[in-house]
């Protein structure tokens, strides 16, 4: 029997703020995980070498071992955990040499809790995920993988599983997904992992001509089938004999087009225009829309029964918005084509990449990549930064429904504070017996509350 038990999470937390190490601990206890600290580089490398944890979250400056020293010995020592950097505003640079050495991302104090949450929750995903189908990523073509489809998110991951599945049968496919998603090179991807892959991979766009142009495109025809006819033409169909052909935008096919598609796919042979001899066909046909082809067929404008002849493997591509965790690894991989391309090495702000994670990319990984060459192309002395996005990308409006939340150290200070009022309460009042138990002066204690006080009762005057 299955064991469906949710795995508990080991996490090393890394700082020589003890305040912060502790708060910390409690939090992310509540949040289900098993959580360890250590005060210094030194205790954590110990704890890396004694056992093994999901993640590590490390400050970058540390007594002993400095964090970027640390990072690289816990990737020697565990090569699967995910680790993320807390680094003050100074220390971006160290945090940004982190993630060229395996940080899965950094923090910058002073932060929210629910951002560091949220990225401890994407770090562990991520890191289960890659570790989950280690094999599966090794089976798929790295031709493919990582030169034409770039991403390791959940939903680039089952995408992949899907083609390893679907690659070596010769069922028909239709790739769905709005503009920009990378439909072409998911059908190249499934051409690239079949049996097909040593024939052609033709690749025609529907929308691209008129129907009696589509037509011969696709079909050929013989001369003397109209004006200009000056001999034979062999269509597409044709030349893809034994290997795939890539109908895009086919919900632009004209309807007396779909009909002869449609025998095509069921009898696998075609008719040259002007033709009376019929030609047997053995290819694969991979069809892609960024429309709604049920929609379309509801109101007539596509045949039903090509549509489930197309569909019978339905692959859905998620918009860029929706695997935003992926674009790290997207700016990397253009930047790499522009500096073969350009022969110029390009460096970019690790905040220019954050403002692009909260963008909603209507054109999704086909306007990321227009805009990484236009960054590039246009920046000064080989450095994109944060300030150079369009304004689109700067823009940081609160709704009025949204909570304020408060910044870490804010967040620590309340929770002080409200630790210490309850063991006030419980010590009826007693200042010195209050500070055996907390562990400070009664004057400090007096102190801290008496502050919070005064800022409460000024703040509801104002």
């Amino acid at each position: 029997m299955k064991n469906n038990k949710k795995k508990t999470t080991r996490i090393l937390i890394v700082d020589d703020e003890l305040t912060i190490v502790e708060v910390l601990k409690k939090l992310l206890a509540r949040h289900g995980h098993d959580v360890e600290t250590a005060l210094n580089g030194n205790d954590a490398l110990a704890k890396l070498k004694e056992g093994v944890y999901d993640l590590m979250i490390t400050d970058v400056r540390l007594p002993g071992i400095d964090g970027i020293s640390l990072l690289k010995r816990a990737k020697e020592l565990q090569s699967h955990m995910a680790v993320i950097v807390i680094t003050a505003y100074a220390e971006v640079d160290d945090a940004v040499k982190a993630m060229q050495i395996g940080a899965f991302n950094y923090i910058q104090k002073p932060f929210k809790f629910d951002e560091l949450v949220l990225t401890i929750d994407r770090a562990l995903n991520y890191e289960l995920t890659l570790a989950e189908n280690e094999v599966l990523k090794k089976s798929i073509s790295a031709k493919y993988h990582f030169g034409f489809l770039v991403g390791d998110s959940a939903p680039m991951l089952e995408l992949y599983r899907l083609i390893e599945k679907i690659a070596k049968t010769n069922s028909t496919a239709l790739i769905l997904g709005d503009s920009g998603t990378g439909k072409e090179l998911v059908a190249r991807a499934l051409h690239d992992s079949s049996p097909r892959h040593n024939r052609e991979f033709v690749i025609i766009n529907c929308a691209a001509m008129p129907e009696p142009l589509l037509e011969s495109e696709l079909f050929g025809y013989v001369k003397g089938a109209f004006t200009g006819a000056v001999g034979n033409k062999t269509g597409l169909f044709e030349i893809a004999h034994g290997g795939t052909i890539f109908l895009d935008e086919i919900s632009a096919m004209p309807l007396g087009m779909q009909a002869k598609l449609l025998r095509t796919l069921q009898e696998k042979e075609i008719r040259r225009v002007g033709g009376t001899q019929n030609i047997s066909v053995d290819i694969r046909v991979i069809a892609a829309s960024n429309e709604d082809l049920e929609a379309k067929v509801k109101i007539g404008g596509f045949r039903e029964d090509l549509y489930y002849r197309l569909s019978v493997i339905p692959i859905k591509i998620a918009p860029l918005r929706e695997r935003v965790e992926d674009i790290p690894l997207l700016v990397s991989h253009f930047l790499k084509i522009f500096e073969k391309e350009n022969k110029r090495k390009i460096q970019i702000e690790p905040g220019t990449v954050s403002s692009m994670k909260t963008y909603s990319w209507p054109g999704n990984v086909r306007e990321l990549e227009n805009l990484i060459k236009r960054l590039a192309t246009l920046c000064d002395d080989n450095f994109i930064r944060q300030d150079s996005l369009p304004s689109q990308f700067l823009k940081n409006k609160k709704t009025k429904s949204e909570k304020r939340v408060p910044p870490l150290e804010e967040f620590l200070e309340t929770q002080e504070l409200s630790y210490m009022n309850e063991v006030l309460k419980q010590c009826g009042g007693d200042y010195l017996k209050a500070s055996k138990i907390i562990g400070k002066k009664p004057s400090e204690i007096k102190r801290k509350i008496e502050r919070k006080t005064k800022q409460k009762n000024k703040g509801k005057k104002s």
